[in-house]
């Protein structure tokens, strides 16, 4: 694949707060890829250092060949679709698309042609005359994508676009994002919070926090294969554990010894631990390869049951389309596919034991929280 950008040791401060650390990302022509991450961890400054609206205090940002650091955002390659679609209310549908081709002096036909093929991609055949405020929150999307598109940028960049749509619509703008990426065969660089959304629309996940990469991959080797615990608690749920390697192919944890797939490690080599909660099987007490824990709590959740087990004061989740009372003793049983081995890290510790549901429970009906204090560390920081 042809490189189109490549980020060379981005850093960026603000004041005493660095939000990236010497960053290093290069994305591939035609690619599909989201910046994935919590609020504070610097995705969305990354995607304004592509854009020209933030200057990196040292680094290099490479677009096609070139160093554009010192190319204003309106001389770049690229649009932005932001959160808030920042649609000009006081134009139709039809003028809001026609706005950068006006801009860029195009002939009144190649107008034309433009916002019709944009319509037609979008979806909105025959909205031309509707005002902006007369739409639905999925409807002004497909116009703010569309007047991106009609710029014919090689690069699209999106912040969170879908953040203000209602579930159901979300999920249905994910599949047209996807679609329309494919259709016109540019760079979409997507950034986001919310892990489902990155793994069903992306062919390449970065996960970031603290300002660095954690992990670049498919999304598939992120789920699969998370090299720390930070990735493996932030991509689904995830039972993080202290284990030993006693050698090669073979761990414990939890009081029991275990056969995995992982080597190479030293023996006797203390490490991190993953099972997914949905590779666990319930059995009897007393298999082998199984731990034996108490039921603690049981959540209904449409398609399974989230089982809280406490394994000798840790506690596990299983998900099991199988119903289990609380207080019940049971067996837990883990395949050798279903163990995930990884170095420990500054996170080790940190995730995978779930005792804080229940903890987070207790105090809920009590919590209160500042919206907008929050809003405004996550500006300060990302």
């Amino acid at each position: 694949m042809e490189k189109i950008i490549d980020l060379r040791n981005i850093t960026v401060k603000y004041g005493d707060n660095t939000v990236l650390e010497d960053l290093n990302l290069y994305i591939n022509s035609k690619e599909f890829i989201t910046l994935l991450g919590p609020s504070g961890c610097g995705k969305t400054t990354t995607l304004r250092v592509i854009a020209g609206f933030v200057e990196p205090d040292s680094g290099e940002v490479v677009f096609e060949g070139k160093v554009i650091n010192d190319v204003p955002p309106h001389k770049r390659r690229v649009n932005t679709i932001f959160q808030r679609y920042a649609l000009f209310s006081h134009m139709n549908v039809y003028d809001n698309i026609a706005f950068g081709p006006e801009i860029q002096k195009k002939s009144r036909k190649e107008i034309d042609q433009t916002v019709s093929e944009m319509l037609e991609l979008v979806n909105l055949k025959g909205f031309e005359k509707r005002s902006i405020d007369s739409l639905s929150g999925g409807q002004q999307q497909r116009v703010a994508i569309a007047r991106a598109l009609a710029n014919k940028p090689h690069v699209l960049l999106l912040d969170e676009p879908l953040g203000a749509l209602d579930l159901k619509l979300r999920k249905d703008m994910q599949k047209e994002l996807k679609a329309i990426q494919k259709r016109m065969g540019i760079t979409f660089i997507y950034v986001t919070h919310d892990q489902e959304e990155a793994l069903s629309m992306s062919d390449t996940v970065v996960v970031m926090d603290k300002g660095k990469i954690q992990q670049i991959g498919t999304p598939e080797d992120i789920y699969n294969e998370p090299v720390n615990a930070f990735v493996a608690d932030f991509i689904g749920e995830s039972n993080i554990v202290d284990a030993v390697m006693l050698d090669d192919y073979k761990v414990t944890f939890g009081g029991s010894v275990f056969k995995c797939l992982d080597f190479g490690f030293e023996k006797n080599e203390v490490v991190d631990a993953v099972v997914r909660p949905e590779d666990i099987k319930i059995v009897e007490i007393g298999k082998p390869a199984s731990l034996t824990g108490k039921i603690t709590s049981v959540t209904f959740k449409g398609v399974h049951f989230e089982i809280l087990v406490d394994v000798k004061g840790f506690i596990w989740m299983i998900q099991t389309t199988e119903y289990h009372e609380v207080g019940k003793s049971i067996g837990m049983y883990i395949e050798p596919d279903a163990i995930h081995i990884m170095k420990r890290s500054e996170y080790s510790g940190e995730f995978g034991d779930y005792s804080y549901f229940s903890d987070e429970m207790d105090h809920i009906s009590d919590a209160t929280y500042n919206w907008e204090e929050e809003e405004n560390e996550a500006k300060s920081f990302d």
